[in-house]
């Protein structure tokens, strides 16, 4: 008798075509530009990036397009150290939740241009961009440190 078949490789192909609403657009179109805006709610005032067109506590539509960054703080991270299928970067690496100046919610990114041992809560970093740039949040290729002071532990607490 076999041992019961628990996983199995296929090749798979999904296509799709997805049509960005009127927040999306305007988000996309500003990446072209190499700027980051998100969308503000009008009730609570946080703003989301990327942007979102409701608020997820407030239940109300944003309405006020908001130039963030481009640059931020990592509020925490993840060094992955371990290869897994279907990786795109080699290990190790850091993952990161960035709260970009003048948001409220933190973005997952990931950190370059640092060794992995260096990355910490409260690094001030920026955006590197891809080339060419595409209408994607892809076209952040990483966030790097910039070497300014690191933000207080109690800024940070904040956006926890």
């Amino acid at each position: 008798m076999s041992a019961p078949i628990t996983v199995m490789k296929v090749p798979t192909r999904l296509a799709y075509t997805v049509t960005a609403g009127e927040v999306t657009t305007r988000f996309l179109s500003a990446i072209l530009q190499q700027r980051l805006v998100g969308q503000r709610c009008p009730a609570c005032e946080k703003v989301y990036i990327p942007p979102r067109g409701s608020c997820p506590t407030c239940a109300v539509p944003t309405t006020d397009p908001v130039e963030v960054g481009p640059r931020g703080t990592v509020t925490t991270f993840s060094v992955v150290r371990i290869p897994f299928e279907g990786q795109l970067l080699a290990p190790p690496y850091a993952c990161a939740h960035v709260v970009l100046d003048g948001a409220d919610v933190p973005l997952l990114h990931i950190i370059g241009e640092c060794d992995v041992d260096l990355v910490r809560i409260g690094m001030r970093v920026e955006p590197v961009w891809a080339s060419p740039i595409e209408p994607t949040l892809a076209s952040v290729r990483y966030f790097r440190p910039v070497g300014e002071p690191d933000v207080s532990d109690d800024a940070i607490r904040g956006y926890l």
